[in-house]
């Protein structure tokens, strides 16, 4: 299961765009295995797989020919295989880089959402660059290029629905099933919607012993709460009104560490 900080970020980019935050949660965890960056170069980079045949078809004929030489490029998916160290994937990127920049960072899917760079017009980015500038800007980057994706594909009702399989079938491709990715999305969510969220920070829905501590710190500072461990409308707006009068971002979500305020 993803950790705190990993939830934390993703909750609260999933408030801000409408989406159920467990529901994004199982997703990153499917997408990602848990895992967010990787070290290359004594540096923290974004998980990427290069995909030789899409640099294939986006190259011109005397640089397809160099990268086919090379073994960065082949007309069939799956030819040109990815090292299961991120650090050797990088590598082939940046000999990629050398032979087309554009080509290479359009062949390449960024982040814990694997978002293929090609789709950055689609996304509404002004260049490539700008999508993988944005993935490597750490993580929460890479969940907000990851929901930009799941927006632009009209996917949020159908990720909010838990209609897992047809999520599935748009998000990851027709070998869903093979995958059984459908069945572990939901296996995901149901983890997350039990226990994760509420155990790791608090928003609406949650009910919890934390819920209720927490409302007695808010009635300290005289929100007038009912101590029924329940995160309603009221308890949001408490929360809300104390960030907003401490200098925090505004967003009804409460971590761990604040439990106390």
């Amino acid at each position: 299961m993803l950790n705190h900080k990993i939830c934390t970020e993703i909750a609260h980019v999933a408030h801000a765009t409408g989406i159920e935050p467990e529901a994004l949660m199982a997703v990153v965890e499917i997408e990602s295995s848990g895992k967010t960056y990787a070290r290359v170069n004594h540096k923290l980079e974004p998980l990427i797989r290069f995909e030789g045949h899409y640099f294939y078809k986006r190259l011109k004929e005397q640089k397809r020919a160099i990268a086919v030489k090379k073994g960065l490029a082949h007309p069939k998916a799956g030819a040109v295989k990815n090292s299961p160290y991120q650090s050797r994937r990088w590598l082939m990127l940046n000999r990629a880089i050398k032979i087309h920049r554009q080509a290479a960072l359009c062949a390449t899917s960024w982040g814990v959402g694997q978002v293929m760079g090609s789709h950055w017009h689609w996304l509404g980015f002004g260049s490539v660059d700008a999508l993988v500038t944005l993935a490597r800007s750490g993580l929460k980057g890479q969940i907000k290029l990851m929901v930009r994706f799941i927006t632009k594909a009209g996917l949020i009702n159908t990720l909010n629905g838990h209609k897992w399989a047809k999520f599935a079938r748009q998000y990851n491709g027709p070998a869903y099933r093979k995958n059984r990715y459908d069945e572990k999305l939901k296996a995901a969510y149901g983890r997350y919607k039990s226990t994760k969220r509420c155990n790791d920070f608090l928003s609406f829905g949650c009910k919890s012993g934390n819920v209720q501590r927490l409302q007695k710190a808010l009635n300290d500072r005289g929100a007038g709460l009912k101590l029924d461990g329940s995160f309603g409308i009221k308890t949001r707006e408490a929360v809300e009104y104390f960030q907003r009068n401490n200098g925090l971002r505004v967003d009804g979500i409460v971590g761990y560490i604040a439990y106390v305020i």
